[in-house]
């Protein structure tokens, strides 16, 4: 923290760093996207910085603008949106630090080795898919064919050809099918406590309109809840409002059942047959989603007694960073270098899965794309998850 709390206080507005006056918030995720671009894109080394909350007066003065606490709060998550629209994925960190008493942020932009970093896909009419800005001075610009055929240029000189790259699910040979069991989704704690509180909502209403007394809800609640738990009269409308809450009140619980006790764990490898090790190497994959499909965007919570601990910075850092859409989820990889000869793995603790018995007999495509600083072009495929 102390380092980048010197960026903040002593750094000045040039190549590698970029001062801004307020966050970016909902409102400016275009330009958040393309001042990364933009400063990845960089003729520097090293990491590159982008500071939010910071601005300069006429004289030059450096004035600290505090930031909302909620800005830090992965809504929005500045990595995932960057690993959905740039591409090759660009690894980023954002802190809150403090300067001269405001609460100023700090994006740190990892050491950008595989340019051009570039949109993947169209996130407006003015930013769309191929577009890619380099920071000159402390301005960004947007780049043309000429400077794009440099970098272009100079990444493929004495680089690797995809077609020595093998992907795939790890094995006594590499396999381009895996097979995964499904299991039944009724078990969760929030659905068991869903189908407790609709048999109590039904005879609560049963009870209404018969003008019967609460003798029956009392009954069932012990049938369902135990004796040691006392009844607490409520109306319908009390119920209906637990059951709108039942997800988050068992958030915990069912994350400890799908991606703990049902959880299948998920490797996957890279061979390099080639000459010559692959540089700075990431992967991005793409997989469809579906209201059977579970993909844990983070460790789950340990249970310790009856409390949920939260997972060590290292456990959470560990694992591969995962961006959960309606119909879509996406996610990356930092793998480094990758030596010639033999199979690497490519998450260092495996991605957790939980499918339900409601996909069993359908199968997934998995896209997958590895980009590294001196593959001539990226290795591209897909692979197939098989449901059971």
């Amino acid at each position: 923290m102390d380092r980048l709390l010197k960026i903040a206080r002593s750094g000045t507005p040039d190549t590698g760093v970029q001062f801004r006056k307020s966050a970016y918030g909902k409102d400016g995720l275009q330009s958040f996207l393309r001042d990364v671009l933009a400063i990845a894109n960089a003729a520097v080394e090293g990491n590159r910085y982008i500071v939010v909350g910071v601005d300069f007066d006429s004289k030059g003065r450096k004035q600290a603008r505090s930031i909302d606490a909620d800005d830090f709060s992965g809504k929005p998550s500045y990595q995932s949106l960057a690993n959905e629209f740039i591409e090759p994925p660009v690894r980023i960190r954002y802190k809150p630090v403090s300067l001269d008493g405001n609460r100023v942020g700090v994006f740190e932009v990892g050491d950008c080795q595989d340019r051009p970093y570039m949109m993947r896909a169209d996130f407006s009419e003015s930013l769309r898919r191929g577009d890619a800005y380099k920071r000159v001075k402390n301005t960004p610009v947007k780049m043309g064919r000429r400077q794009l055929m440099e970098l272009f240029e100079h990444k493929f000189r004495d680089s690797v050809s995809a077609g020595d790259i093998e992907i795939g699910f790890p094995g006594e040979i590499i396999h381009k099918e895996l097979a995964l069991p499904t299991c039944d989704l009724a078990a969760m704690p929030s659905a068991l406590a869903s189908l407790k509180l609709e048999e109590m909502l039904d005879i609560r209403k049963q009870s209404r309109r018969s003008g019967s007394t609460t003798m029956v809800a009392r009954l069932t609640h012990a049938r369902l809840y135990g004796t040691e738990d006392p009844y607490v009269d409520r109306s319908p409308e009390d119920i209906m409002q637990e059951l709108g809450q039942i997800r988050d009140k068992y958030r915990n619980q069912d994350s400890h059942f799908l991606f703990h006790e049902r959880a299948q764990k998920l490797q996957l490898v890279v061979f390099n047959q080639g000459e010559e090790p692959i540089i700075d190497a990431s992967l991005a994959i793409a997989l469809p989603n579906h209201n059977s499909f579970y993909v844990a965007d983070s460790p789950p919570r340990r249970q310790v007694d009856d409390r949920f601990v939260a997972r060590t910075p290292d456990e959470i850092a560990s694992y591969p960073a995962v961006s959960l859409k309606d119909d879509a989820v996406n996610i990356t990889a930092k793998i480094g270098d990758i030596p010639v000869g033999e199979p690497i793995e490519v998450f260092i603790s495996p991605l957790l899965l939980c499918i339900g018995n409601e996909l069993s007999g359908r199968r997934f495509g998995m896209r997958y794309r590895l980009h590294g600083q001196n593959l001539r072009a990226p290795a591209s495929g897909q692979l197939k998850l098989n449901f059971r």
